[in-house]
């Protein structure tokens, strides 16, 4: 019987990134994705770690409100921060199980200055992306990541790493205390 993951966004990047990951980590495992789309409740374009570490917990909260009949909600959430004022850009992945929660940051890499302006003057890194570099949808692909390095990295690259990192507490419940209710 397979193990049902509801990833709280029906972005396909997201949606592969999270089966990746999972199938890693518990490669005896079968797994089946369902998608919610579901409101972060944070900026459209998250500033910092704290605000985008939010938007991922509630993402996976409200994923498991939604459809609590599964064995695992995903909430990914992609956020930029000002560092030495250059515009870092990064995810936070929250992982929630009937008892164990786990959550993990992408690495950082730094926008160059033509979408920075951008995204500081109100978009979306994704839709600064595409004006800068005349695309359509670029993070339901490969996202700002893949274009900056030839897809050298992409955005499901990317995420499937952090995801893999926040699943260390389910594949190790022995040295993470249970945090949360047993039943759904």
């Amino acid at each position: 019987m397979s193990k049902r993951i509801v990833i709280a966004s029906e972005n396909p990047v997201k949606k592969q990134a999270a089966l990746l990951a999972f199938q890693k980590m518990f490669p005896a495992a079968a797994f089946e994705i369902v998608s919610v789309n579901v409101p972060s409740g944070v900026s459209p374009q998250p500033y910092g770690d704290a605000e985008t570490l939010q938007g991922a917990a509630n993402r996976a909260q409200r994923a498991f409100e939604l459809r609590p009949d599964a064995d695992f909600w995903v909430g990914i959430e992609g956020g930029v921060q000002e560092v030495d004022g250059e515009l870092e850009a990064f995810a936070w992945i929250y992982v929630l199980s009937p008892t164990h929660s786990g959550k993990s940051r992408t690495g950082a890499f730094y926008l160059p200055p033509a979408v920075a302006r951008l995204v500081r003057a109100g978009h979306e890194l994704g839709e600064a992306d595409d004006i800068v570099f005349g695309l359509t949808n670029s993070k339901q692909e490969n996202g700002a990541i893949g274009i900056l390095t030839g897809n050298v990295v992409d955005r499901t690259a990317l995420y499937a790493q952090a995801v893999a990192l926040a699943l260390v507490p389910f594949r190790n419940p022995q040295l993470y205390p249970a945090e949360r209710e047993t039943s759904t």
